[in-house]
């Protein structure tokens, strides 16, 4: 049995992704610190939910605690490591960056010093859109230059993608980093924009809409994100023996065992057209508040998934009608009980 050592295991997407692989027969080890971020109650419902399985187990604690995290794997000498774990929130970032430097910069770099230490197969590790901060040119390809992030958390990621280039460079440690795109789906986290009108429309209370609504966002549905990870895990990148050898819209480092790989729908979506499908799936009209487009915002993103595709023979493709609908209907389910 293979182990895999999932960091963020109780967050949004560390749950689906831990789910997922219990159910394909791994064994998952969860790392999380359960931070006051938003609602821990949801946090440590996830994990009461995984631990009902008896090949997952847990450690509480932060990732910048290096001694918990290298007694972890000391004990559970995990084959690969799906590093989600993060201080997220784009517009968190401009009140408290410095939980980003801890985080995601300090964090980071212990993840990957015991993926060096205890030679893992192959080192996932999250980032995210917000990279191409204020590139134009859509959709965004992985082999385009990033230089110009809009926020402390954008420009933490971006950081920690040439971090892992270049351990993966120096130590010859296999590591894929894909950016996600707008996640969203049942067991979301609160201070996301679905999560966030869908409470407001059931209270009645207004909902802040930026940029008057003139925002799009490439919507990738939480199942189809964690499929593609899991898909990676078996998608080890080599280091090429040449340039020549690295085939055409590939973003692999021509020195390294190291690739870039969006995850997205592959379409964008006005955000007006998503508060309509969540107005529909609720049966009630929003009460919409129209605001300036926020300080780090950009108005659009859009994923071009055919790295993916290639690599995975698999693309994200779930319509927001439907995801919509199964976030609603775990809402509603949930704060009923």
């Amino acid at each position: 049995m293979r182990t895999v050592l999932v960091t963020g295991s109780a967050g949004f997407i560390g749950f689906h992704l831990s789910s997922l692989l219990l159910r394909e027969g791994f064994r998952v080890i969860g790392f999380d610190a359960i931070t006051d971020y938003y609602d821990v109650r949801i946090k440590e419902r996830r994990h009461q939910m995984l631990l009902q399985n008896e090949h997952f187990s847990c450690t509480i604690a932060k990732l910048e605690d290096m001694d918990a995290l290298t007694s972890l794997c000391e004990e559970a000498k995990p084959d690969i490591i799906v590093h989600l774990a993060a201080q997220a929130g784009v517009r968190y970032s401009l009140e408290n960056p410095r939980a980003y430097i801890d985080s995601n910069i300090v964090g980071t770099f212990n993840v990957m010093e015991c993926a060096r230490i205890f030679a893992v197969e192959h080192l996932l590790m999250a980032s995210t859109s917000s990279v191409y901060g204020a590139n134009e040119e859509m959709p965004f390809q992985e082999t385009e230059k990033i230089a110009t992030p809009m926020t402390i958390y954008a420009a933490t990621k971006h950081a920690n993608e040439s971090m892992a280039h270049s351990y993966a460079h120096l130590w010859s440690l296999p590591i894929t980093m894909f950016r996600f795109f707008t996640v969203y789906g049942p067991w979301g986290r609160p201070d996301m924009a679905l999560f966030k009108f869908t409470k407001g429309i059931l209270e009645g209370s207004p909902i802040d809409i930026y940029n008057n609504g003139e925002m799009y966002r490439d919507f990738t549905y939480v199942v189809d994100l964690v499929h593609a990870i899991r898909l990676l895990i078996d998608t080890k990148p080599e280091r090429p023996a040449s340039r020549e050898d690295i085939a055409t819209g590939d973003s692999l480092s021509p020195i390294a065992p190291y690739r870039i790989v969006n995850i997205g729908n592959s379409n964008t979506v006005k955000l007006l057209d998503f508060i309509d499908e969540i107005e529909r799936s609720l049966d009630k009209k929003a009460v919409r508040n129209y605001m300036e487009i926020q300080v780090g915002d950009v108005p659009a993103t859009w994923a071009d998934a055919s790295l993916l595709e290639s690599l995975t023979g698999f693309r994200p493709d779930t319509p927001i009608r439907h995801g919509v609908s199964q976030f609603v209907d775990w809402y509603l389910d949930y704060y009923s009980n």
